[in-house]
């Protein structure tokens, strides 16, 4: 039997936590239709990269992830997700992740919503001491988004990250949980 869900809530969303072992769970005993539903994916082949990232591992014994379904309150759609992963559990610091899934919900203050309640839960429940952000430099949503919490600019990692058959640099901003602290 699968674990019961942790909830974090907001004023308008609900954050479902996904963990390895419900994704252990989810993956052996779902089918392709159930998968899709539960992940919020709406074709197969976004769905068959989900299961070979499932496959290839999701966590190893010095790193996991803490991944949060982002749901609408109102009707419990799944419209995004927001989390940690490359946690590294020795080190007490992980990076963020989020995304939104649904263009309706885009420039509606929904991330930020979200990202506050991660923030929190990382800091106060994981015991993180840096949380760090990888970003596009010219994503310009996310860049407002890490600067709004407080995040700082530590430098810019060159080529680092695929996308589009090109290679983009990333901006690297970190959190310390005592600068956060200073925020709220």
């Amino acid at each position: 039997m699968m674990l019961p869900f942790e909830i974090l809530t907001t004023a308008r969303l609900l954050l479902r936590k996904l963990t390895p072992e419900i994704f252990d769970y989810i993956y052996h005993h779902y089918s392709d239709t159930e998968l899709m539903v539960f992940l919020g994916t709406a074709d197969e082949a976004t769905l068959a990269k989900e299961k070979e990232k499932h496959r290839k591992g999701l966590a190893t014994h010095n790193k996991s992830f803490c991944y949060f379904q982002i749901l609408d309150k109102t009707n419990q759609k799944i419209i995004g997700w927001c989390g940690f992963h490359t946690w590294y559990l020795d080190h007490n610091r992980a990076e963020i992740g989020y995304g939104l899934f649904d263009e309706n919900y885009k420039q509606k203050g929904i991330m930020s919503e979200a990202v506050s309640a991660i923030l929190d839960y990382g800091f106060e429940q994981m015991n993180l001491h840096r949380v760090e952000a990888l970003i596009g430099k010219d994503n310009m949503a996310s860049l407002s988004l890490v600067k709004k919490f407080g995040f700082t600019q530590e430098g810019i990692l060159r080529e680092h990250y695929f996308t589009n058959n090109t290679m983009e640099d990333s901006v690297i901003f970190g959190l310390l949980r005592h600068e956060y602290r200073l925020l709220i």
